[in-house]
């Protein structure tokens, strides 16, 4: 049997018109013609392998397509009833009832089962929510064959109610513009006068005849939500119809943490609840829908799959049954869900890409259109599940900020993160990504330090791997790493003992909560960073550290690193010099310290910048403010005065007292005093918040040995 190839360049990806129009064309081939004919996206057009070839396809659809019955009694213009409205509608199905036609016969059925329906709920037509579900359920018992699949994609029960799918407005009509009334239209002029056949248009556009053109019907050129103020042709819409059916919809159960038990919900294939993560519009308004006033919770959006591969129609069928994308246990109900998804479940079902609508309201609020929001690639990355992390994090956030009384900051804040979880898991996962994650999520918690949204909870527990997956190799990263994981100890296992995270939040010991009294956040003594100025927080945290070991009896700095953390003194010859975003470094340090630090491994030894290390002035206060001994013999006890004398400003008198402190331990400096303007003195001070290890302290100690080497690399 020879096969023909056929390249649909009249049937694009985008607008939405033209990808359900060639989802159509291999509906009704697959069904009437050749069950083995074989659809894929290629090059921006569809791709259909059939047994026929060009003038037989054609032939097929001009001389034997069978239209499929499309109605909707309980809506706008649907021709059932009597009244000026119905006209052209009415006028369309008494010449399809007419026909003698036989590729009609099961539109002819259709009618006359709908109007049997009609008739036994009263042949008016439905003004309540009650009269038309009362409607919609006796055509549930009477439509039979493929008037049934147009049924199941346009009407769903939902409990005791019936839920209309957006893709097809609110139930065949959008508003007082009737998707139905035009198809009929369409059928007439297209499969019974047969005036449209030079239209067709499946190798290529055509704008001969417009929408317009229909008798009595007119969207001025508009093709509804499905092509926005664009040209199509009589023929266009009738396809695209076709391709609707086959998103036919269920009802499924979901489970909500905010209330008990389950509920139902409607289940289309591949669509979610508004949610304008990536959507790159900065309007939350997207996220609903405007009626008289009052905002209402908007139609969301559906994301359309491309594939690659040459697909039967019981395949796409198939693909799209089960287009209900689920993030472990639970469903994906919003964006940021279904890109966790798509990553799991595209490429198992061979899905190359997505095409993602947004249902949202344009022309002045007056009506919906599919408006595209981007696309998705599909891609095996195992990285994508480190956002399961913040996964029910970031859903807390949204319940809170989609308050009515949440200040915009924290929406704002919100949509930031969401929009960068997006961007990571549908991009591209460079460590730039990564880190804009984090950022955003430091942001956050910096608004929650101030009592904004911190019922939410802090950032949830990390996985090692975003420190991996955010390594960019930069001066700032490895700065912000060691800070990260700074704690006062580490035992033998890793478990880290008094993270630096407490004096950055006032959290329980579990580090997992807030405290709080009286429905605020508790007032904590050791919580010092404020997050506004990077050298004043860190130099707080010096003071802080050494107060609280002085309490406990301690003369050290209890600030040490995680295994291969430390900080390289490269680095911090980059930081004194100002040569370093100390934003950055402080907001992504920020984000390391809710890291498991204690599942860390360190594969590698540390990083070994190039660079000079810091001026010997500096590394005497570093080895005067030591967290352990610095071997077996020497121990240098910290004097808290040197801190004090550095936030002060008075970095000579700093580095006298360091002096001193090295010269009892036995070293022999190779400087008298060192001078400082009272900047440089506040970076110093700031420095010694970054925890160099135990090989480190014991190089710079040599530098300061007599008879040591002087250069130190």
């Amino acid at each position: 049997m020879t096969l023909h190839l056929h390249h649909l360049t009249g049937c694009a990806p985008v607008p939405l018109a033209h990808y359900l129009k060639a989802l159509g064309i291999l509906r009704i081939v697959g069904e009437q013609k050749d069950r083995e004919a074989r659809g894929w996206w290629q090059d921006e057009h569809f791709c259909l392998l059939t047994r026929l070839d060009r003038a037989a396809l054609e032939t097929f659809i001009l001389d034997e397509y069978a239209p499929t019955p499309v109605f909707n009694p309980w809506g706008a213009r649907s021709g059932f009833y009597s009244g000026s409205p119905e006209k052209t509608a009415r006028i369309a199905l008494e010449k399809i009832e007419s026909s003698s036609l036989s590729r009609v016969a099961d539109f002819q059925s259709m009618i006359r089962q709908v109007r049997l329906a009609v008739d036994q709920a009263g042949g008016k037509k439905p003004d309540t929510d009650e009269s038309k579900s009362s409607l919609i359920t006796r055509l549930r018992k009477e439509v039979r064959g493929t008037g049934e699949e147009w049924l199941s994609a346009v009407m769903t029960l939902v409990g005791e109610d019936y839920r209309a799918p957006a893709l097809i407005g609110t139930g065949g009509n959008e508003g007082s513009r009737s998707y139905t009334s035009a198809y009929l239209s369409a059928v007439v002029l297209c499969v019974l006068d047969r005036s449209l056949d030079h239209a067709l248009g499946l190798f290529g556009s055509t704008s001969e005849t417009q929408v317009d053109a229909i008798p009595a019907y007119s969207w001025s050129g508009s093709f509804g939500q499905f092509l926005p103020d664009g040209d199509a042709s009589a023929w266009d819409f009738l396809l695209a119809i076709e391709g609707t059916a086959l998103f036919r919809s269920t009802v499924a159960l979901r489970s909500d943490a905010r209330q008990a038990g389950s509920q139902r919900f409607l289940a289309s294939p591949f669509y979610f609840a508004p949610h304008a993560a990536g959507s790159g519009s900065s309007a939350t308004m997207d996220e609903f829908s405007v009626n008289k006033g009052r905002r209402n919770p908007g139609r969301g959006e559906q994301w359309f799959p491309l594939w690659g591969v040459p697909a039967r129609l019981a395949e796409v069928e198939t693909m799209l049954s089960e287009g209900r994308c689920s993030v472990g246990r639970h469903h994906a109900g919003r964006a940021l869900d279904a890109a966790r998804a798509i990553n799991r479940l595209g490429v198992a079902r061979g899905i190359t890409a997505f095409l993602r609508y947004g249902y949202l309201q344009r022309n002045n609020m007056a009506t919906h259109f599919a408006v595209p929001l981007g696309r998705v690639v599909v891609r095996d990355r195992q990285s994508a599940r480190l956002v399961d992390d913040v996964a029910l994090w970031l859903n807390r956030l949204r319940w809170f900020a989609r308050d009515k009384h949440a200040p915009a900051r924290l929406d704002q804040a919100e949509r930031r993160l969401a929009d960068a979880v997006f961007a990571v898991l549908t991009h591209d996962d460079s460590a730039d990504r990564w880190q804009a994650v984090l950022l955003a999520a430091a942001a956050v918690e910096a608004m929650q330090v101030g009592g904004t949204g911190f019922k939410a909870g802090p950032i949830p527990a990390l996985a090692p791997e975003w420190v991996v997956a955010a390594d960019d190799g930069s001066v700032e990263f490895r700065l912000a790493r060691a800070l990260g994981s700074a704690a006062g100890s580490y035992d033998r296992a890793g478990r880290a003992f008094d993270p630096v995270r407490h004096n950055w939040l006032p959290l329980q010991k579990d580090g997992r909560r807030f405290q709080t009294k009286e429905k605020r956040l508790l007032r904590d003594s050791s919580v010092v960073i404020s997050g506004r100025d990077p050298v004043a927080d860190l130099s707080a945290l010096v003071e802080r550290r050494l107060i609280e070991a002085a309490q406990s009896g301690q003369r050290n700095l209890p600030l040490v690193a995680a295994s291969g953390c430390g900080a390289h003194p490269a680095d911090l010859a980059e930081f004194i010099a100002g040569n370093v975003d100390l934003t950055r470094v402080s907001a992504l340090a920020r984000a390391f310290m809710a890291v498991r630090w204690d599942r860390w491994q360190s594969t590698q030894s540390e990083v070994t910048p190039r660079g000079a290390w810091p001026d010997e002035a500096w590394m005497a206060l570093r080895l005067a403010c030591l967290p352990w001994k610095l071997d077996d013999n020497r121990t240098i006890p910290v004097d808290d005065s040197i801190v004090r004398r550095l936030i002060a400003g008075d970095g000579a008198t700093a580095v006298e007292v360091a002096l001193r402190r090295l010269r009892a331990a036995g070293l022999r400096p190779p400087l008298q005093g060192a001078c400082a303007d009272p900047a440089t003195a506040h970076l110093w001070a700031a420095a010694l918040a970054f925890p160099i290890n135990l090989p480190c302290a014991r190089a710079m100690a040599r530098h300061f040995e007599p008879n040591s080497q002087k250069e130190i690399r």
